[in-house]
């Protein structure tokens, strides 16, 4: 008989299963398009076994045998064996009859765990012989609308509540962190009731002003009442999951910094308060998890704190991983959010390569990445080979190979101050749009200022030639059927691929459209 783990494993891949489908659609597509095949399923083995590095562990008890559940190490404050079965009652009024569901959450992902019926009067009830993970949970109503449970051993509760207003209106019995979360919407929507007029007022007040100043104080006096509120509850319930949760969810306070000249320093108010981001997340607990409140956190974290340049998103990266080297579940979900989301197929960032290469070199190593087998981390480590030498700051590779003529060309033979490094393939329709205006670049340009070293790929000799008589390209065009002179050089996601070398054949730009190239080079004369 299959047990509980395999269905925790089932359940994750059901959760991604349409991501992988869209996955392989595309790759199909983009495979037709550019003759990379065999190259990109590759690549698919190597997403696929990418997306599984967030699987499961064998320890976890599953949720109800049809949930569609995701399965980690069990939090360590709480053990399988100490979990109630859940028996979750609920009354609305003012509820139309229909369908509920139970939904939980893991790492920033939903999942259903549970579904029930409401009767004519308002009444449901989830009942389950199977404990539930502990963590925060959502019942999304008939209406739409959804109502928060927190659960962590205490799993029975009787709720009473009112469609029409659930924050003023509902009493939780049975179950303290589900009241204590409720108590707590009451009181910040209060809290809220006296900030919002103040905030307000502020906003059509000359700063610096007495009652702007006067404000302020009334604003910090506000808030410090809260803070002191709420550190009371902590104290009383130090080991709650409430406590655990409502701590994490807290920001930084933010501190004013001055320049010398009495200015205020943003620059520095911002590093204080995105250094001091994470302080409050105890990251020995794993009942976070399965909230939304990491996820969220590392979101604004990594693209609203941080500037959205490589170099920037790695200092970043580097900062919080270093809290969590010695937390397994945290360290794998963090590294895989981060890597993931600079995949150069998934961003627009310029050289989200370079973080995608420091992430994988860094972390996703036998040593680190115990979660993965030996043939995940040597295609990812493949990959990052392949992009590691042509990354934003490094002295361009110099390709060497014959042009249309027989001739030997090299970039590093080229003479001109900077050298636009095109690679492009002749049926990419991208390329027959992007080719001209290079032409039209090159030929607006002094060579001295600027030449251009394009590079066929995925192609053939004819193929090749054609197309280069077609267009009268201007500059020098080589092509190499072994692919040997290029390898991990110029690193090619999708057709055409720009870089720009400068002086120094240092690598400016890439990823760029051929009408950007000229503001890369003003911005680096003007450096």
């Amino acid at each position: 008989m299959l047990g509980k783990p395999f269905y925790g494993c089932l359940a994750i891949f059901r959760i991604i299963l349409k991501e992988l489908l869209f996955c392989m659609e595309q790759l199909f597509i983009f495979a037709a398009h550019y003759a990379k095949f065999v190259d990109h399923m590759k690549y698919l083995i190597v997403i696929l076994s990418f997306f599984c590095l967030v699987s499961c562990t064998s320890d976890t008890p599953a949720g109800n045998s049809d949930a569609q559940t995701t399965s980690t190490t069990q939090s360590n404050q709480t053990s399988s064996g100490d979990l109630e079965s859940p028996d979750i009652s609920m009354q609305i009024q003012n509820m139309s009859t229909g369908d509920a569901f139970l939904i939980g959450t893991f790492s920033g992902r939903n999942f259903r765990v549970d579904s029930t019926g409401i009767d004519t009067n308002g009444n449901l009830r989830f009942k389950s012989s199977d404990p539930l993970i502990p963590g925060l949970y959502f019942i999304v109503l008939p209406d739409g609308s959804n109502f928060q449970l927190l659960m962590d051993k205490d799993q029975t509760m009787s709720i009473k509540t009112n469609a029409q207003d659930y924050t003023s209106t509902t009493v939780v019995e049975g179950n303290l962190d589900t009241k204590l979360l409720h108590e707590n919407f009451k009181y910040e929507r209060d809290y809220r009731a006296q900030l919002d007029p103040i905030n307000a007022q502020l906003k059509t007040l000359a700063e610096g002003s007495a009652q702007h100043k006067a404000l302020k104080q009334q604003q910090a006096t506000i808030a410090a009442k809260r803070n002191e509120d709420l550190e009371k509850v902590f104290k009383q319930y130090p080991n709650s999951l409430y406590t655990v949760f409502k701590r994490a969810g807290q920001n930084p306070e933010v501190l004013d910094f001055v320049r010398a000249d009495g200015t205020p320093d943003l620059g520095k108010q911002i590093y204080a308060y995105r250094t001091s981001f994470w302080d409050n997340v105890d990251f020995s607990d794993l009942r976070l998890l399965y909230t939304p409140v990491v996820s969220n956190k590392l979101n604004k974290y990594v693209h609203q704190l941080t500037t959205q340049d490589p170099d920037s998103i790695i200092s970043s990266s580097d900062l919080l991983i270093s809290k969590i080297l010695d937390k397994p579940e945290y360290f794998k979900y963090v590294v895989n959010y981060i890597a993931l989301a600079f995949d150069p197929t998934k961003s627009t960032m310029m050289d989200a390569e370079k973080v995608y290469v420091h992430m994988l070199q860094n972390y996703f190593t036998k040593e680190r990445a115990v979660w993965a087998d030996d043939a995940t981390i040597q295609g990812l480590q493949q990959r990052a080979f392949e992009m590691a030498g042509s990354l934003t700051g490094l002295k361009g590779p110099d390709v060497s190979t014959t042009d249309v003529n027989g001739k030997e060309k090299s970039i590093y033979e080229m003479k001109s101050d900077y050298i636009v490094v095109y690679l492009y393939t002749p049926t990419c329709e991208h390329c027959q749009e992007q080719t001209p205006k290079l032409i039209d670049l090159y030929n607006r340009t002094k060579r001295s200022d600027l030449d251009v070293y394009s590079i066929a790929i995925d192609t053939n000799d004819k193929e090749w030639r054609d197309y280069v008589k077609k267009t009268a390209m201007p500059f020098t065009a080589v092509y190499d059927p072994t692919n040997r002179s290029i390898y991990a050089k110029y690193y090619v996601d999708v057709t055409p691929e720009v870089y720009v070398l400068n002086k120094e054949r240092i690598i400016i730009g890439k990823n760029l459209k051929i009408s950007q190239v000229e503001e890369v080079i003003r911005r680096d004369r003007e450096r």
